[in-house]
C-alpha cells in the first residue's frame, strides 16, 4: 500500500516538472531564444521554476520509494505527509517563482518542501535505524 501512496506522489510530481519544462520550452518558441536566457526576465523565471524544481524533488521522490520500502516500520500517514508538503511546496514555489520577486508563494513553497524533507529525513533514519535493532 505505501508504495501506491508513493507512487502518486511521484506521478504528480513528474508531471509537475513535465509541466514547467513545457513553459520553458514555449517561452523559447516565444521569445526567440536558442541559449542562456537573453536577458529576459520572464523566461528567466521560467527556466529557475522549472531549474528549482528538478533540484528538489528527485531527491524528495527518492525518499519517499525509500520510506515506502520499510513497509511496515513506515506508517501511512508520513507516506502522505510527506508527499503532500513535497508537492504543496514545489507547486506554491513555481508558481511564486513565475510571479516575480520574492513572494508568500516562494516562502512557503520552500517551507512545506523542507518540511517533506525533514519528514522523509527523520522517517528514514527511524525505518533503518528500527530494522538494526
Amino acid at each position: 500500500m505505501l508504495l501506491e501512496i508513493a507512487a502518486l506522489y511521484a506521478g504528480i510530481n513528474i508531471l509537475l516538472l513535465a509541466g514547467l519544462a513545457v513553459l520553458v520550452m514555449m517561452g523559447r518558441r516565444r521569445h526567440k531564444i536558442v541559449l542562456g536566457d537573453a536577458g529576459n526576465q520572464d523566461f528567466t523565471r521560467a527556466v529557475r521554476a522549472h531549474a528549482n524544481a528538478a533540484e528538489w524533488i528527485p531527491a524528495g521522490l527518492v525518499g519517499l520509494v525509500l520510506l515506502a520500502l520499510f513497509d511496515p516500520a513506515t506508517p501511512p500517514w508520513l507516506v502522505h505527509a510527506a508527499g503532500i508538503s513535497l508537492t504543496a511546496g514545489r507547486i506554491l514555489h513555481g508558481f511564486g517563482l513565475h510571479a516575480g520577486a520574492l513572494n508568500a508563494g516562494r516562502v512557503l513553497g520552500m517551507l512545506l518542501t523542507l518540511i517533506a524533507y525533514l519528514l522523509i529525513g527523520g522517517g528514514l533514519l527511524y525505518a533503518g535505524l528500527s530494522q538494526q535493532l
